[in-house]
């Protein structure tokens, strides 16, 4: 058994643990809640991007004007992009690696050419850097509230090898914050632009000006950018929340370890005591003899 100063040093390290893992837990809450109030207010303007470029892009357009749109040009898919978006640190539960867990089904469902790999955080660098993936461009460091000129540079390196014709498809590995408790990784794609599903609405029901082909033309690059950046608020949300609810966990644990030891403390120190009282008895019974 471990003597009583060996547990109560442990006890002491632990404590001071406990006070680490709670301070990360407040800093965790408090950016958490400006993370969720920017992906919330972001969401319904991204989501009505992609609305209105689902109707302008189900306009009925002959070969030469769709020439004018490579951006919705739909090919065969013979090689994709990925975008995979993850925080630049850990200690947030298991987010990153479910990010990373859907990253390798996301490059085994593709085609046998192995994806291009953007990433965009430090985990997803380290691995694609660790797997030897394609690589083409990382970015990391972008803080706890990048702005929208921070992601451009993403989004035009997405849109240049598509247009290059390196690859036929991108798409983003990202964790999408459903709610404190939840994060889910998502694929989402980014190239060629589809019309969302179950809208039945049509470009006719707009008035356009100057033009919707003009409009298209100017919105197009915009909706990549939207995009991308509403995926990197969701990653951010997301990671400040899997740590709090991590950090939370890992402070009643440590509460928890520093009861058992203090238990482990008094027992050892009620051995010892017992010890040395019967030391004393056995003493004074052999000089009475």
């Amino acid at each position: 058994m471990p003597s009583p100063r060996e547990i109560n040093r442990r006890r002491n390290a632990v404590k001071n643990m406990t006070q680490i893992t709670r301070a990360m837990e407040m800093v965790a809450a408090s950016k958490m809640r400006r993370a969720q109030d920017r992906v919330t207010s972001g969401r319904p303007y991204s989501e009505r991007l992609r609305q209105v470029l689902g109707d302008l892009a189900s306009l009925q357009l002959d070969a030469d004007q769709l020439q004018k749109f490579p951006l919705l040009e739909q090919r065969e898919v013979d090689r994709t992009a990925m975008i995979l978006i993850t925080p630049d640190r850990g200690l947030a539960g298991a987010l990153n690696s479910n990010i990373l867990r859907r990253a390798v089904q996301y490059i085994r469902e593709t085609s046998e050419q192995p994806p291009q790999v953007i990433a965009v955080g430090k985990k997803g660098r380290d691995f694609a850097a660790r797997t030897n993936q394609d690589m083409i461009a990382e970015f990391i460091q972008l803080g706890d509230r990048p702005s929208l000129d921070a992601v451009r540079p993403i989004a035009q390196i997405a849109i240049n090898e598509f247009l290059a014709g390196h690859v036929d498809a991108v798409h983003i590995v990202y964790p999408q914050f459903i709610n404190t408790m939840t994060q889910r990784p998502e694929v989402l794609q980014l190239l060629p632009i589809v019309r969302p599903e179950g809208d039945t609405t049509t470009a006719d029901d707009f008035i356009f000006e100057p033009s919707p082909e003009e409009v298209l033309q100017q919105i197009l690059p915009r909706y990549v950018e939207i995009n991308l950046y509403q995926a990197v608020l969701e990653n951010i949300a997301s990671f400040y929340s899997a740590q709090m609810v991590a950090m939370h966990n890992a402070t009643d644990n440590a509460k928890e370890l520093v009861q058992d030891l203090n238990l482990a403390y008094n027992k050892a120190r009620q051995a010892k005591i017992t010890n040395e009282v019967a030391e004393i008895a056995a003493g004074a019974n052999a000089f009475r003899t």
